[in-house]
């Protein structure tokens, strides 16, 4: 006699909202914006040296809001200490991926706030010994929050082994498309401004030799970076939606919701369309590619299609019950 068998859906429970999704996003931007700013002193790429003291200075700051949004999303947020009480010795759980969240949460900041105190200083030479440790933390950080949705079997959207890197990918998208924007931002209406140079000529001075000036060919170039990997972004995109339609039949019907369902207007309309075909043709064809205010709308709807990505996946991910058999 065949054993029975009874599917209990669980009602659906939204347990993150959209400042998890925020979180993400910033922790993208600031692991993003940290491996840019080594492009000069620690890959040697030395006409990237002015736009790496803009990356080392959005890293810490898109990083200190990142808790921010945590904090405010927990039922009681003066209780985030217990977070740091809990998750340090003699309390830490190795088999927990937000211990360790924990930790490099706690770690990297403060490495980042010291690599940019060094940059900025001109001591290249230290600065490049913790550029080179804070890599792979800055990778680690946004490659945590990936795998904290990848281990969750019950989440099919979330339940694939290409989640941390569709994270770090996205994450290197959306920080080349930040350091690009404020680049030509600085440029046009701060390094140039006449009216700053007119009231403020001193503090001008200072904020220009701190910030040199970002050359067009520069912005150019990374422009081309982003063309890489917004392409690679797409290429794991579709990988992992072909997997899932052929899959189980519940990585089906998640899928399909991304295809024609619900959040099809977020993932087709906004991610992929305005996020990534738009500005891929408005980087790559060569009446735009070179004009800033292209440059400027490009890394606009980038910024926005990847937030729609951090979005679709937090909300999506637990917008079908789970079937426990």
């Amino acid at each position: 006699m065949e054993p029975l068998m009874k599917i209990h859906p669980i009602p659906i429970d939204y347990a993150w909202g959209v400042l998890p999704a925020f979180y993400f996003y910033l922790t993208g931007l600031s692991a993003a914006s940290f491996v840019i700013s080594t492009l000069a002193n620690v890959f040697g790429m030395g006409k990237f040296k002015a736009v790496g003291r803009i990356g080392a200075l959005l890293a810490p700051l898109c990083l200190v809001l990142a808790p921010a949004t945590l904090i405010l999303d927990l039922e009681s947020p003066w209780r985030f200490w217990y977070l740091l009480r809990y998750n340090f010795f003699p309390h830490f759980h190795p088999a927990s991926p937000m211990a360790f969240g924990t930790w490099l949460l706690s770690i990297y900041p403060l490495e980042a706030i010291v690599y940019a105190y060094f940059l900025f200083t001109g001591n290249q030479k230290v600065a490049k010994i913790f550029g080179v440790i804070g890599i792979p933390l800055a990778i680690s950080v946004h490659g945590y929050t990936g795998f904290v949705l990848a281990v969750v079997p019950g989440k099919h959207l979330w339940n694939t082994a290409l989640m941390p890197f569709l994270f770090l990918i996205s994450a290197m998208v959306s920080g080349y498309a930040l350091v690009i924007l404020v680049s030509i931002v600085k440029e046009r209406f701060v390094s140039n401004s006449r009216w700053l140079k007119e009231r403020y000529p001193q503090h001008l001075k200072l904020f220009n030799h701190f910030f040199p000036t970002v050359e067009k060919e520069v912005i150019s170039d990374l422009t081309k970076h982003l063309i890489g990997f917004i392409a690679l972004d797409l290429f794991l995109i579709f990988s992992d939606v072909i997997v899932m339609l052929v899959s189980t039949e519940e990585s089906y019907h998640t899928v399909m919701s991304l295809l024609i369902g619900k959040f099809a207007p977020l993932f087709l309309g906004v991610e992929i369309l305005l996020g990534a075909f738009i500005p891929l043709f408005l980087l790559s064809y060569s009446r735009t590619k070179a004009i800033q205010a292209w440059q400027v709308l490009a890394s606009i709807l980038v910024l926005t299609g990847i937030m729609t990505m951090r979005y679709i996946v937090i909300i999506g991910g637990q917008s079908f019950p789970v079937q426990l058999i």
